[in-house]
């Protein structure tokens, strides 16, 4: 039993909220925990955006702070703050956004880009600031996925663009600016050139995740992206098939070359669920993603379903976290986003915003 109070700070950083993967003390702060006759006050605050399932916790907490210490009154203080975490060493990060976190595959078709919006609808869900920034230059569909076709960014300098937005999110993409039949037929430094506007002359407003849609792939472009865009941690999105799994493992061995964090491996359409009669298949085989966990000592953020309603949902304009909360598809995005975001927070921060700048004159 934690008589003390420092045994119960310590009891409080090693247990594990429901879902997140990683013991309290890594992914959040214990700030305080008093104990005096006979109750128990304790405050705990979290490195990541958590409003659907903080009740949740608060709940875990206290049942788990009453069995370790036999006190029949806890209360339990929950809050989360968003800190900003570091990146690549030669880059800084981009202003007005706390976070980047880039979600890439090794291949296309493996649904990245739903994988990614439904990420960003999650974290606005769970209260943080969110943006989307769609870097397939070459096949931009994320107007699409958040109904905005046919819009195009203001601006007011002629110099800078405010993002548009949608369901929440603040959002740009390079399929603003262009006609949505136009073939992207550019080179490599046309298109990192076009990235690299999109992402610094955005007037992004106070972010606390800028989600990045990156194009599929691990060839030059992926590489020169990887090295230019100031990145805290990178998601792998990949299907159970062994052939999606080989180019993902590709792609997350190109993040770590380049000393980007890797947070964790989803793996989308996992099983289908048979509507009629309720069956589940792994229609793409299974094991893809648990394999690349296994060999290469990351997380699995999640498995994601094979489901009609979210091809129908996304190509509607109103992704499936928005259009239909309540799904269990949605409960599994919203799943992933937290281990994700969670992940993040065990990452080193970045402190260089606090640093004065000096001038030698």
């Amino acid at each position: 039993m934690a008589s003390t109070e420092s045994n119960v700070k310590k009891f409080l950083n090693s247990i594990q909220l429901p879902g997140t993967g990683h013991p309290l003390g890594d992914i959040g702060r214990v700030s305080a925990a008093d104990l005096s006759e006979g109750r128990a006050s304790v405050k705990v605050e979290l490195g990541f955006p958590a409003d659907t399932a903080i009740d949740g916790w608060r709940e875990h907490i206290a049942a788990a702070v009453k069995a370790e210490t036999g006190v029949a009154d806890v209360d339990v203080s929950l809050s989360w703050a968003i800190t900003a975490h570091g990146v690549q060493r030669n880059l800084k990060p981009l202003a007005n956004v706390r976070n980047v976190v880039a979600v890439a595959s090794g291949k296309g078709g493996v649904g990245k880009s739903t994988v990614a919006v439904n990420l960003a609808l999650a974290l606005s869900a769970d209260g943080a600031s969110v943006g989307l920034l769609d870097a397939d230059i070459y096949g931009p569909s994320q107007p699409h996925m958040v109904g905005l076709v046919g819009k195009q960014p203001t601006s007011e300098d002629g110099k800078t663009m405010a993002p548009l937005e949608a369901l929440g999110l603040q959002v740009m993409s390079i399929g603003f600016l262009i006609d949505a039949d136009q073939p992207m037929v550019w080179r490599g430094p046309m298109v990192t050139s076009a990235l690299s506007q999109l992402l610094h002359q955005t007037t992004w407003h106070d972010l606390d995740y800028l989600i990045v849609d990156m194009p599929p792939g691990t060839g030059d472009i992926q590489l020169t992206l990887s090295q230019q865009v100031p990145v805290s941690g990178a998601v792998i999105v990949t299907t159970p098939q062994d052939i999606a799994a080989i180019d993902a493992r590709k792609g997350l061995a190109m993040f770590r070359k380049v000393a980007i964090p890797v947070l964790g491996v989803i793996e989308n359409m996992s099983t289908h669920v048979c509507s009629s009669c309720g069956h589940e298949e792994a229609i793409f085989g299974a094991g893809g993603a648990d394999a690349m966990v296994s060999d290469f000592d990351i997380e699995l953020l999640g498995k994601l379903p094979l489901d009609a309603r979210i091809r129908e949902q996304t190509d509607a304009g109103h992704p499936t976290v928005a259009a239909d909360p309540e799904s269990s598809a949605a409960e599994a995005f919203r799943n992933s986003a937290q281990r994700m975001s969670a992940a993040l927070a065990i990452q080193g921060r970045d402190y260089s915003s606090k640093f004065p700048k000096i001038v030698v004159e």
